[in-house]
């Protein structure tokens, strides 16, 4: 099986009155590679926020007493410290420049997801209000101007537990499941499996970010082809939640 992974030039810088769909086309054209049945869209989460208008005034936020104390355990500036509070629903962990948080979204991450890189001075991008519903209307616009079936992902760039240095992973996706459950299949001895469920989207997401890159590469749209279990994983009412496990299972937290 072959897999390639194109990064998307020609992707202008992006404000709150670009159009994500419109631009993926645009650059498919120039770039000439077209969509075939079962290609996956990449885009970095910063894109959808910032087409989305959803900006921070990191400067123009006053830091709350919560803010201000946690700002001094983490060495992080109070201001940033209440934006993370405010895109959280709970503050996990404080470390040495980190603020581990479950965001709104319910995913636990570093910083609540927000991001001042690749945004103006004195501005930052918090992860899009609802990445599943955004990747829908992208993929619903593409797959009507190619007529080809499609996935589209949006993506972050996030640490793991334990481990040095940071991974793209998935925040939103549609038509693709992110998870594939293959209990009930057999391993190459004939056993069968009992718990094994990949987290695809958030390998796809990994891929992509190896072409992403996290600094000045300008390539924040990969399109993954090649997959082969597209069909296999293919539907269109799946999004992030089925990822996200439940607090009663979740070890670390109690």
């Amino acid at each position: 099986m072959t897999i390639e992974l194109i990064g998307l030039d020609n992707v202008p810088i992006v404000d709150s009155d670009s159009d994500i769909a419109l631009i993926i086309k645009d650059a498919i054209d120039k770039q000439g590679c077209s969509i075939n049945h079962g290609d996956i869209i990449l885009i970095a989460e910063t894109l959808i926020s910032k087409s989305e208008g959803n900006f921070i005034k990191i400067d123009e936020l006053i830091p709350s007493e919560k803010a201000i104390s946690l700002a001094e355990k983490s060495k992080k500036d109070p201001k940033l410290v209440e934006a993370i509070l405010n895109e959280s629903n709970e503050v996990v962990e404080v470390g040495p420049n980190f603020i581990i948080t479950e965001t709104k979204h319910g995913f636990v991450c570093a910083n609540a997801g927000i991001d001042e890189s690749n945004v103006g001075e004195g501005l930052a991008t918090p992860m899009p209000i609802n990445p599943d519903k955004s990747a829908n209307k992208i993929r619903e616009a593409l797959e009507n101007e190619f007529e080809e079936e499609i996935a589209v992902i949006i993506t972050d760039t996030q640490g793991r537990a334990f481990r040095f240095g940071a991974i793209g992973t998935a925040i939103g996706c549609s038509g693709i499941s992110p998870l594939w459950r293959r209990v009930g299949e057999k391993d190459l001895y004939g056993r069968e499996l009992e718990t094994t469920e990949i987290a695809t989207a958030d390998e796809l997401a990994a891929a992509a970010s190896l072409i992403m890159g996290q600094a000045d590469e300008g390539l924040p749209i990969v399109l993954i082809r090649g997959f082969s279990s597209f069909d296999t994983l293919r539907n269109i009412d799946a999004g992030m939640d089925s990822i996200i496990m439940p607090k009663e299972f979740d070890v670390f937290r109690k």
